[in-house]
């Protein structure tokens, strides 16, 4: 493989004509960031010749500038392969987010074939070539790339638009195109809105077992630390860690004395933050009086929960759909806590559920 492209022009002129539809790839680090560092894009094209692999350096000047358009353009069809992160690299770096969208791993899971399936097997199970696995763990922000960085990087387009023509065909015959579209718009939606989750004290487990006023103080420290670390582009553990946020959140110091002490006893505590902490910690929210209480999930009905489950499985099974594809736990305990059908569970997924479920949902 030839060197990644490092002039605008160069790349712009390798993307025109504007083809129908290109395959899409990131190689990103986010070891030490919160946003994912876009470290270099493959696109794959079809030209007369047959297919080609275009490298871009989006560490260059103008290189992200010169993509935002082709990733924008609704006339290409971007095929990525479970793209959720590569489109947060994008709309960080590039400003926006690659759309119209064909996931080749949900059009797998939708057309039966397998939930979650990786790119490597996928492709072994619909072309029957192996890919090698080598550079997975390679640091992508070095310079040069390596021969074999730059091969693994290509491999990872050059049998997307294979994947595409086997999985629109069998989404086709399954009349399911339609439900591979809404779900890829709302991925794109998602990765273009980037907004953090209202109640994330929900997600945390140690959460269930604590009182809504300890439930309100984890919720300000929770929002304060999303909002630090996309400001300072950091890691959310390396803010504050969930072990550390619970403690203070069941257990809230005295003062500002009380939570040094506290600091001191945890290696990872952002001591120079402390302050600022302790204003958190004690600043109510304007609408934490609204907060779900995280502690349902003890007093869930683990019956009924089971009794939803079942109901999901043997519509999966008619419909021919892996395990999960349909509707997950956490979108059933969802439902079953809040008494309303979450956002993953909107259009197609409730237009196949509603019936199985309804009646269960209104039992006593």
């Amino acid at each position: 493989m030839p060197a990644p492209i490092t002039d605008p022009a160069a790349l712009q002129a390798r993307l025109s004509p504007r083809p129908r539809r290109i395959g899409l790839d990131t190689e990103f680090i986010r070891e030490r960031t919160y946003w994912p560092q876009l470290a270099l894009v493959q696109i794959s094209i079809e030209t007369e010749d047959g297919l080609e692999v275009v490298l871009a350096d989006p560490l260059a000047p103008g290189i992200a500038e010169t993509l935002a358009p082709i990733l924008a353009d609704p006339a290409i069809l971007k095929i990525m392969h479970s793209p959720s992160e590569d489109l947060v690299a994008f709309k960080h770096a590039c400003n926006t987010v690659p759309a119209p969208l064909f996931d080749t791993q949900l059009a797998a899971a939708l057309a039966g074939i397998g939930s979650g399936l990786g790119y490597q097997k996928l492709v072994e199970q619909l072309t029957g070539v192996t890919l090698a696995k080598g550079e997975t763990r390679s640091d992508w922000l070095r310079r040069p790339l390596s021969a074999a960085q730059l091969e693994y990087a290509a491999d990872d387009v050059r049998h997307l638009f294979e994947l595409h023509d086997v999985l629109d065909h069998r989404l086709g015959e399954l009349g399911r195109r339609d439900w591979l579209a809404e779900d890829a718009t709302r991925t794109v939606t998602q990765a273009d809105s980037d907004t953090p989750e209202r109640w994330p004290h929900l997600a945390m487990r140690s959460a269930q077992f604590l009182d809504l006023d300890a439930q309100r103080r984890l919720l300000r420290l929770l929002r304060w630390r999303e909002t630090h670390a996309r400001q300072s582009d950091r890691p959310k553990s390396w803010i504050l860690d969930n072990e550390l946020a619970g403690t203070l959140a069941r257990n809230p110091p005295i003062d500002l004395a009380g939570l040094q002490r506290e600091f001191d006893s945890h290696p990872k505590a952002p001591r120079k933050l402390a302050a600022t902490v302790w204003e958190v910690l004690n600043a109510p929210l304007d609408d934490e009086a609204e907060i779900p209480d995280a502690s349902v999930a003890e007093r869930r009905d683990r019956n009924r929960l089971r009794k939803l489950q079942a109901a999901v499985a043997a519509r999966s099974a008619e419909l021919g759909l892996p395990d999960g594809v349909l509707a997950s736990r956490r979108w059933l305990e969802a439902l079953l806590d809040h008494g309303r059908w979450p956002d993953a569970l909107a259009g197609w997924r409730r237009e196949a559920l509603e019936p199985s479920l309804a009646p269960l949902l209104a039992e006593s």
